[in-house]
């Protein structure tokens, strides 16, 4: 943002900052965010190679719609369906671990 145009905006009343500031996120759930965000994209990634969301809802005992809120980072998703759905479209743990370790 300008210089300028902030400037005017806390003249205002404004408070600028960033989502995490807004959230009042610490920096661990900052990262939790982040992990679980990045396992969503992969595993909408990998998913979309070899099956369908039903396919995979199937497949692990879940819902379609449960499946597309997993890929689109639905906070309501727990890590352990994204895992388990990782799982069941051939990722390895390490791959799950290399994901991880690419965050932050």
């Amino acid at each position: 943002m300008e210089q300028t145009k902030q400037e005017l905006l806390e003249s205002k009343g404004w408070k600028i900052g960033t989502v995490s500031d807004f959230l009042e996120l610490t920096p661990e759930e900052i990262i939790f965010v982040e992990i679980k965000l990045a396992l969503s994209k992969s595993l909408k990634s990998q998913r979309q190679k070899i099956m369908t969301q039903s396919e995979l809802a199937t497949k692990i005992g879940s819902s379609q719609p449960r499946i597309a809120k997993a890929e689109n980072g639905d906070p309501s998703v727990s890590l352990e369906l994204l895992i388990r759905a990782m799982l069941a479209t051939g990722a390895t743990p390490q791959d799950i671990g290399q994901i991880i370790a690419g965050v932050g």
